[in-house]
């Protein structure tokens, strides 16, 4: 890969690839604010709890659905009651006569229903009614394991919640982490995983609370259980410790004993749910660790990924393997130098999948499948010869063309890249001149004058880039009629009074070099 570009140095003289480089990484590091991830990934809230069948079988439910359960009850009704609920546990938690322990579970697994029963559970009105003191008190060590994971499971949900609700909890942290060792039951274990994953979901400063309570070993050590449920809340709820924006957690997972190990097992021998959030895990270890990155790259985990990717038709598990790919493919010159080397089976395959993904209907596997391309596209003169004689090429010049814009801005990368050879120092790149005469005979052209007319300052900049390309590197001095058939004057003259200084810059150079008062005169 490229060293990064420094600010300094003229944008003109710099590669397609040494700017994709710079972006990938930037990239990488910001997976965590898409939307699916904020959204959806996050928090999770508890339908149901772990252990045996039934009423009991863990499930996940990310889009709230609650199936048959009473989404649309009064909301007044359910505070209501949730607050009658609360005062009931109370009692029972006073309670010493015969039948003790059964009252206060009874109490408990009515405060979970009630916090489980709507799509926007009646967590404000359990806490105002003083839930959390009665919870962290059930979460004693010694208490029944019925009555443990019941109060987990309403911690759980309490957890889901609005930010300062989950804040709520802080007092129950040090009981639900020490609960995830190994003298808890595994089912205890794995519900007190959940509710530390959607704390940790919340943000950086909650998530350096449990960081410093100890909750990533004690997580990590369950991604060594055999046991698919409980493996699988682990990584998830270890994907929102790790997150960032500090890399020290994702160093400290990886150093684990027995973690690498287990990441492997779990990717290339588990059910695609159970692999999706393994992957997630891996997402974020290559995405904000140097030494996690070092340690994955030198393990057989790429191999893994892209059989992956090559059997798998679930977007769910792709969209983190592809990122999984793309990351280690961005962030290490050692997979390219020495693992994804030209002629070896994992090279070969790895393009098959890809352009797999390319195929897909769906529009976020389109754009990491172009992400990843891009980055190997980036790397040497070998790999970017491996992309452009495949059949990636004829997709990626229609995408260019057709899809939305965010795909075209990827897959511009790719066709840019293909174009230019790594730089030495800060000179302008070299140009791969059979490559660039191929790729505008073929129509690429328009697609990178779209960008540059585009909002996108990114865009506009690989844009114009790709036509400083065009303009020195067509044989017999065809670039600059090229480019204004494709209307590219009047797309770069747009940028005479831009108030991005750089675009003004480049785009003022290339006219008045290219299309100076003597553009044309042969022609009259």
């Amino acid at each position: 890969m490229a060293d990064e570009i420094t600010p300094r140095r003229d944008p003109i003289k710099s590669s397609v690839g040494n700017v994709a480089a710079q972006r990938r990484r930037q990239h990488a590091i910001t997976v965590a604010k898409e939307r699916r991830e904020a959204v959806v990934r996050t928090k999770r809230l508890c339908r149901v709890g772990v252990g045996g069948g039934g009423d009991d079988q863990l499930t996940y439910d990310d889009d709230g659905d609650g199936g048959d359960m009473m989404i649309d009850a009064e909301q007044s009704i359910l505070e209501a009651q949730t607050c009658s609920a609360v005062q009931d546990l109370q009692l029972a938690m006073l309670f010493q006569g015969k039948g003790a322990m059964q009252k206060r579970v009874a109490a408990l697994r009515e405060v979970r229903r009630l916090l489980s029963r709507s799509e926007f559970p009646p967590i404000e009105a359990a806490i105002k009614a003083g839930a959390i003191p009665l919870l962290v008190q059930c979460l004693s060590f010694g208490s029944p394991e019925e009555q443990l994971l019941e109060a987990a499971w309403c911690m759980t949900n309490i957890a889901a919640g609005k930010p300062e609700e989950t804040k709520e909890l802080l007092p129950a942290l040090p009981l639900l982490i020490a609960h995830l060792g190994e003298k808890s039951s595994l089912p205890v274990a794995e519900q007190c995983s959940w509710a530390v994953g959607n704390v940790a979901g919340e943000g950086e400063e909650l998530r350096n609370i449990l960081l410093s309570q100890g909750a990533l070993p004690s997580l990590a050590r369950m991604m060594l259980r055999n046991k698919g449920s409980t493996v699988r809340t682990a990584a998830w709820a270890l994907s929102n410790l790790i997150k960032g924006p500090d890399p020290k957690a994702a160093t400290e997972l990886i150093r684990v004993d027995g973690v690498l190990e287990a990441i492997l097992q779990h990717l290339k021998k588990a059910d695609e749910e159970l692999a999706t959030e393994v992957a997630w895990v891996v997402v974020y270890l290559s995405a904000l660790s140097h030494v996690a990155t070092s340690m994955l790259v030198k393990s057989d985990l790429l191999q893994i990924l892209v059989e992956r990717l090559g059997m798998s038709n679930s977007l769910q598990l792709l969209i983190p393997v592809l990122r999984s790919i793309g990351n280690l493919v961005a962030g290490d010159a050692h997979v390219a130098s020495t693992v994804l080397v030209i002629g070896q089976s994992i090279t070969d395959s790895i393009l098959p999948a890809l352009i797999k993904c390319l195929e897909s209907e769906h529009r976020v596997m389109k754009k990491e499948a172009a992400w990843v391309l891009s980055n190997i596209a980036a790397g040497s003169v070998e790999h970017k010869k491996l992309v452009y004689s495949s059949e990636a090429v004829p997709l990626l010049l229609r995408l260019l063309v057709t899809a939305p814009f965010d795909i075209r801005k990827e897959v511009a990368y790719v066709v840019g890249n293909l174009c230019v050879a790594p730089s030495e120092g800060s000179g302008r790149p070299k140009l791969i001149a059979d490559h660039l005469v191929f790729l505008v005979s073929k129509g690429c052209l328009p697609g990178f004058i779209d960008l540059v007319r585009s909002a996108d300052i990114e865009a506009a900049k690989l844009g114009l880039q790709f036509i400083e390309l065009v303009l020195r590197g067509m044989p017999n001095g065809s670039g600059p009629k090229l480019v204004e058939k494709a209307d590219g004057i009047d797309a770069m003259e747009r940028f005479q009074f831009h108030e991005n200084e750089e675009l003004r810059c480049m785009a003022t150079k290339l006219v008045d070099k290219y299309f100076g008062v003597d553009y044309g005169v042969d022609d009259e």
